[in-house]
């Protein structure tokens, strides 16, 4: 007969690529209660204990089977940089050799961390400094959660995380599975406890993934929107061309039936005398009036080799002010972190580009020289 804590598969299994739901079908499959999965989350995110011998209520026979057959792994941290204004970006090294960025911007009250989920980026999005360094591949959901541990392990007990904006390297809903099962974890009562509210998804309009989330996943939803002309926001933002403005709006509609007074927030660059005109923003108006919104205009930051300016300071206040006098709640994203590059579009890690896109351009611009 065969022993319950026969391995089910040959390979090791890094625990923390479970959420909770996972993990219980994880334990079910050994013959093991489901309630195992709550034991191990307790001792891992909130006892922080990595050593399986120290987990006293499991068996000693699970924990021998854990030992030999599981793991707890997250990326490492290779560069800290910290900013004049408190914030702070790591260099975290995946287990593949390339690097991510994550970013923890300190405020009165609270600490929001901005966590990858791609190494890399696919999306060619023209003013991301990050869209411009290729594609290797999806982060797994130790790589996601694993941030978020190792920042606050090495934020300590003077500063806590109570946001999470996935807003870092990638685009999260094409990576969807890992991104979830992240974010489940991030609100996991017994885990870091996060309230919905405070755990933002961000996406450049995958549109089938947004009403899959709708579907699974009660998180805040942000919108990089950045144009309100299917034209410009071609340029701007490549996925258009595949989800216009219109199929576009339609899922942020879909996503604010969730709940009561439910918001999507609607995310903007500023770009000097390409989305900034007050006809832009008469366009804003009537795009965002069809559904429940926030917008955040976000100066743009440079980065090497871009030909795009940030809009001047007058013309964000003007935009700004109309923007709140036609009834749309808009603010104005203080740029964080500008002296280590960890502003909003500058991360960039370290990435091997697997997509070959920019060899592609390469060669489509070559052949239009001739």
């Amino acid at each position: 007969m065969k022993s319950v804590l026969e391995p089910v598969k040959k390979e090791r299994f890094n625990l923390l690529d479970y959420d909770r739901k996972g993990l219980a079908a994880f334990f079910v499959a050994l013959g093991e209660k489901p309630f195992r999965a709550t034991q191990l989350l307790k001792w891992i995110y909130q006892e922080g204990v990595s050593d399986f011998d120290l987990m006293t209520n499991l068996s000693k026979p699970l924990r021998a089977y854990l030992k030999e057959n599981c793991y707890l792994a997250t990326p490492e941290i290779v560069v800290e940089q910290i900013a004049s204004d408190g914030t702070c970006k790591w260099a975290l090294q995946t287990s593949c050799g390339n690097r991510i960025e994550t970013v923890f911007i300190p405020e009165e009250g609270r600490g929001t961390l901005c966590v990858s989920s791609q190494i890399g980026c696919a999306l060619a999005c023209t003013f991301c400094s990050t869209a411009q360094q290729g594609f290797n591949r999806n982060l797994k959901t130790s790589e996601i959660i694993g941030q978020v541990i190792v920042a606050q392990n090495r934020l300590g007990d003077t500063k806590k995380i109570t946001n999470v904006v996935m807003m870092g390297m990638g685009e999260p809903l094409l990576n969807f599975d890992n991104v979830v099962a992240a974010m489940n974890l991030m609100m996991d009562d017994f885990t870091f406890g996060l309230s919905k509210r405070r755990v933002t998804i961000s996406t450049s309009g995958v549109v089938p993934a947004m009403y899959r989330l709708t579907e699974v996943c009660d998180v805040s939803l942000a919108v990089s929107l950045h144009a309100v002309r299917d034209d410009l926001r071609d340029e701007l933002v490549p996925i258009n061309k595949k989800y216009p403005l219109k199929e576009l709006m339609e899922a942020c509609r879909d996503n604010a039936k969730i709940a009561p007074r439910r918001t999507v927030t609607f995310e903007y660059v500023m770009l000097d005398g390409i989305n900034d005109s007050m006809e832009d923003a008469r366009g804003l108006v009537k795009l965002l009036k069809t559904v429940p919104a926030k917008l955040n205009l976000i100066p743009f930051n440079p980065f090497p080799n871009n030909a795009y300016r940030c809009s001047s300071k007058e013309a964000i206040n003007r935009f700004k002010m109309f923007l709140n006098d036609a009834g749309i709640v808009t603010t104005v994203r203080k740029t964080r972190g500008e002296d280590i590059d960890a502003a909003c579009g500058q991360l960039v890690g370290q990435v091997d580009d697997k997509s070959r896109r920019h060899l592609k351009l390469k060669l489509v611009g070559s052949e239009s020289a001739a």
